[in-house]
């Protein structure tokens, strides 16, 4: 997912911070099968500390291994700047770095050195990235030279002989609503799959027995919620809550947002019925029409976990399709 994006950027930065070195590794083409797409990264210290990736595990066994014999220093000292490396560009090379079938991947390595500038530049990705803003990172191939664009392109990568542009986004956030089994279920898959999670309810006592590690828990009105951290393209908002007094406050201004995901679950007559109800808060047809409802892809689900697989599938289509 992007959201790895998110969270090597984080990790670089701290490194930079902490006066570390950093490998980044980006992947800039691929050919055939491949684990990882255009864009994803990886990133290393000097001592083995390993954040992303950018195979299933078999091209990062060959790059610790050239980090400690020395051959990746050497080479990075011959070339002076950045350079691309050609992985099983031979049937023999895909064979031993147990590439799929026809795999090939270009990627780009940078050596990422602790000093004011780097700190900079990767504090400003972060911090973008916090706010959940895209924002891309420049490289220019020639020196080396790393600069942050505040333009960012649908393409993970653009490149040319002198420079990169590679387009960041931002972790994903997804705002349950409605304390109960369904929502435990979502939430642990969501943060599975790297979800930033929040559950809200604002019901007196719902919250007391609820918890999973990982989630935000709050209290305060769905609405405010809503308008002051989910109203973004990278947020998705899930209605569970059974109860329109939680659920249509959140959705009507969820509908008014650019959140890539709303839905809301129950059966097709209490979502016919609801729709019925959206109108008397101020929504239009159109925003109305944004809504999943009933929640989720048809796959015959009866229990509280496989009604949260179906929410996640269906979820995980739209964003692909969103992006």
């Amino acid at each position: 997912m992007q959201s790895s994006q998110h969270h090597i950027i984080t990790s670089v930065s701290a490194w930079l911070t902490q006066d570390k070195p950093v490998w980044l590794c980006t992947i800039l083409k691929t050919w055939g099968s491949s684990p990882r797409p255009v864009g994803a990264m990886m990133a290393c210290t000097l001592a083995g500390e390993m954040v992303g990736s950018i195979s299933g595990g078999c091209i990062e066994e060959d790059f610790i291994a050239q980090l400690r014999d020395g051959s990746l220093k050497q080479r990075y000292q011959n070339e002076g700047r950045p350079f691309i490396v050609q992985y099983g560009v031979s049937a023999e090379e895909q064979a031993r770095l147990r590439l799929p079938c026809g795999g090939q991947l270009h990627v780009l390595v940078e050596f990422i050195a602790p000093e004011p500038e780097m700190r900079d530049v990767f504090s400003a990705l972060g911090a973008a990235l916090n706010d959940h803003q895209r924002i891309s990172r420049h490289v220019d191939l020639l020196t080396g030279t790393v600069s942050t664009r505040e333009v960012s392109s649908d393409e993970a990568v653009t490149l040319d002989d002198r420079e990169m542009l590679h387009s960041l986004s931002p972790r994903y956030r997804l705002l349950l609503l409605g304390a109960g089994d369904v929502a435990r279920y979502v939430a642990e898959l969501a943060l599975i799959m790297d979800y930033e999670v929040t559950l809200c309810d604002p019901r007196p006592s719902y919250l007391d027995n609820w918890q999973v590690d990982g989630v935000h828990l709050t209290a305060d009105l769905p609405d405010d919620v809503v308008r002051d951290q989910f109203s973004n393209p990278y947020s998705g908002i899930v209605a569970l809550a059974h109860d329109p007094r939680v659920d249509d406050m959140a959705l009507m201004e969820a509908l008014k947002t650019s959140a890539f995901y709303i839905g809301a679950m129950g059966s097709e007559r209490t979502s016919a019925n609801r729709r019925l109800r959206l109108p008397e808060l101020g929504l239009s047809a159109d925003e109305i029409a944004r809504l999943h409802a009933p929640i989720g892809m048809a796959i015959g689900s009866k229990t509280p976990a496989e009604i949260a697989i179906s929410i996640m599938a269906e979820l995980t289509a739209v964003r692909h399709s969103h992006a």
